[in-house]
Formats: structure tokens, sequence, C-alpha cells
């Protein structure tokens, strides 16, 4: 199943997106999006005749369907950073920006439930990734503070240039845009709210949406720790 979306990126260039529908408006509308490609993804590991291993998962079960963990951006130190720099943790990316309003700091709140729910044993295999769709303001000081916020110890803020954010987000189907100005030049950047979840190994393995609970992501988060962090 596979539905097609065009939008724009803060760039003005515009490129499709598969297994969506129009992510443009209010975060109401991005948190319906994140929900419709959770849905999308869960039929096509049906149609593809995919039988999970163990128990079902509570979150939404991408193994297979997306593209392993890979990208070359900046981090917060200002400093170049690949996937490799996260090989044998478990690792939560999020698309997001400093100045959003509501979703992303709700978001990243509700990541620091999951981590207290692990404990420090557990989560010390677990690295949050706020990967910004906002890089003309997300500069690597800011998204610093930002990341900071909420936990230095196992958030990474990165940022890179439009076209390097562009091609991560087609890469796993996150749509982005950026909004028409105010009056004082102040936008903001309407964009769908999953949090995915790679193991140890840089595979897709899980995706999280708004309706997921703090206790459901950890309940999914430890298995994934378990079987793959060696």
């Amino acid at each position: 199943m596979s539905l097609r979306l065009r939008v724009r990126s803060p760039s003005g260039k515009p490129y499709v997106l598969s297994s969506a529908t129009s992510p443009l408006g209010s975060p109401r509308i991005a948190i319906r999006y994140a929900k419709r490609l959770a849905a999308a993804l869960a039929c096509a590991a049906l149609a593809s005749g995919c039988s999970p291993s163990g128990p079902p998962w509570q979150l939404t079960n991408v193994t297979g369907h997306l593209p392993d963990l890979k990208f070359s951006l900046t981090d917060d130190d200002g400093k170049p950073v690949d996937a490799s720099a996260f090989k044998g943790e478990t690792t939560l990316v999020y698309f997001g920006y400093t100045h959003c309003p509501d979703v992303c700091p709700e978001t990243m709140a509700r990541l620091m439930q999951v981590l207290a729910k692990l404990g420090d044993n557990e989560a010390q295999h677990v690295r949050i990734l706020f990967i910004s769709v906002d890089p003309a303001r997300d500069t690597p000081q800011a998204l610093h503070a930002y990341v900071d916020a909420f936990d230095a110890k196992h958030a990474r803020g990165l940022t890179g240039t439009d076209r390097q954010i562009e091609s991560l987000a087609r890469r796993y189907r996150v749509a982005y845009q950026m909004e028409k100005r105010d009056p004082n030049g102040n936008y903001e950047v309407t964009h769908s709210s999953a949090v995915y979840i790679f193991d140890a190994q840089g595979r897709a393995r899980l995706l999280a949406t708004s309706s997921d609970t703090p206790d459901a992501i950890a309940h999914d988060l430890r298995r994934v720790i378990d079987t793959t962090t060696s």
C-alpha cells in the first residue's frame, strides 16, 4: 500500500513522500500523519506475509520496511557525525525543531518518561537523536541548549544542510514544511511526529506515535535492548 504526497522543504524544493497523507496545517494533522504512516507500514508488513516471532509488539513493527540508520550530519558540538557513532546503542530518532511550540517539547518530555521507566541500567543503552527540520535557525549551539534542557546524557541534537535534511527525511518518509512567516518574520515548521526506533545494529525496528504511552514504548524498548545489545 503506497500513498504519495508532494510537499516542499524549507528551501522551497518539492519532493514526494510515500505512505502518507498531507502533513500540512495544524500539529493535530502532523500527529495524524504519523499515525497514518504507522498504519501504512503495519499494513505493508501484513501484506508481505511477515509473521513476527515472540509476543506481539505494542508499537508498530517496521522491521524490514524502513532502511537502516544512515546519515552524515553535524552534531550539537558543531562536529561531523554519522550513524556509525551510535552503533551498539538503541537509537530513538525524532525530527523536530527548537522553536516548536507544542509537539516537539511534548514528545521529548514523553521520551524522558520512557528513560525513567527503563532505569539507569537499561537507559544507558539508549540514545535520542533530535534531528532538526529547521537548519536555518537550529545552529549547533541552539540544539545543544535545547537537548541539554531535557537530558544532556542521552540526547543529541543534529543538524545539516537543507539537502542533507531533505535526503534523510525522504529516506524515512518524514514530511515537513515551513509555514508562512508572520509580520515579525517568525515562522513554524509543520512536521510529522513519529519516533523511529533502531536497534544496536542500526536496523529500523519500531515506530512510536503520540498514541503510544511511555509504558508501551519502554516495554518494547526493553525487548529491543535485550535482544540486540551485547
